[in-house]
């Protein structure tokens, strides 16, 4: 099994530590894993993407061209990556500030209202884990003890406090993925 994703949006949306988060779940549960950030000057409000490779054999390069799935955050991204899905491959997006939703028919397209999930729950900084327990509902590579796990690896020490939150957040994005027509 190997599974290559690519998550895009604005800076500041958590794309940069969705994929490292994934990327440690991988890593315990003893698979291979790449995980290439890309990210604009500008810290907040400028594109971020990153290039997470999970697989059950070594990883030969981290430089992509096309993608088993897109987790897709903002217009600018749906541009430039609904194109980079392989036929058969998954788009995951955020309808909150796509102007143009996805177009194409050779893909299954899934949506979270992760923005709107995140401020219910009092916290628009775990918009991103409302966003990846929808990924894990939709593409279970990683199981999800692995993924607290990997949050506690990536979080610094004096965040994780709020890991209980951030497990609240992925199974409510768990729970409130739609597939869309």
């Amino acid at each position: 099994m190997t599974e290559e994703i690519i998550i895009a949006g604005f800076g500041g949306q958590g794309v940069l530590s969705m994929g490292k988060i994934l990327a440690y779940s991988g890593i315990m549960q003893d698979q291979e894993v790449s995980w290439m950030p890309s990210y604009g000057p500008e810290m907040r409000g400028g594109t971020a993407n990153v290039t997470v490779i999970i697989s059950d054999e070594r990883v030969s390069s981290p430089v992509l061209t096309e993608f088993d799935t897109a987790v897709i955050l903002n217009q600018q991204s749906m541009d430039k990556f609904e194109s980079t899905i392989k036929p058969g491959g998954y788009l995951l997006y955020d309808p909150n500030g796509i102007s143009r939703h996805p177009e194409r028919k050779d893909i299954k397209v899934f949506k979270i209202e992760g923005a709107k999930i995140a401020a219910d729950l009092g916290n628009t900084k775990i918009f991103n884990m409302v966003v990846l327990g929808a990924y894990l509902k939709m593409r279970p590579i990683v199981k999800l003890e692995n993924v607290i796990l990997g949050l506690k690896k990536s979080l610094p020490e004096r965040y994780h406090k709020l890991i209980p939150l951030n497990e609240s957040a992925i199974k409510s994005g768990m729970e409130s993925i739609e597939e869309v027509a």
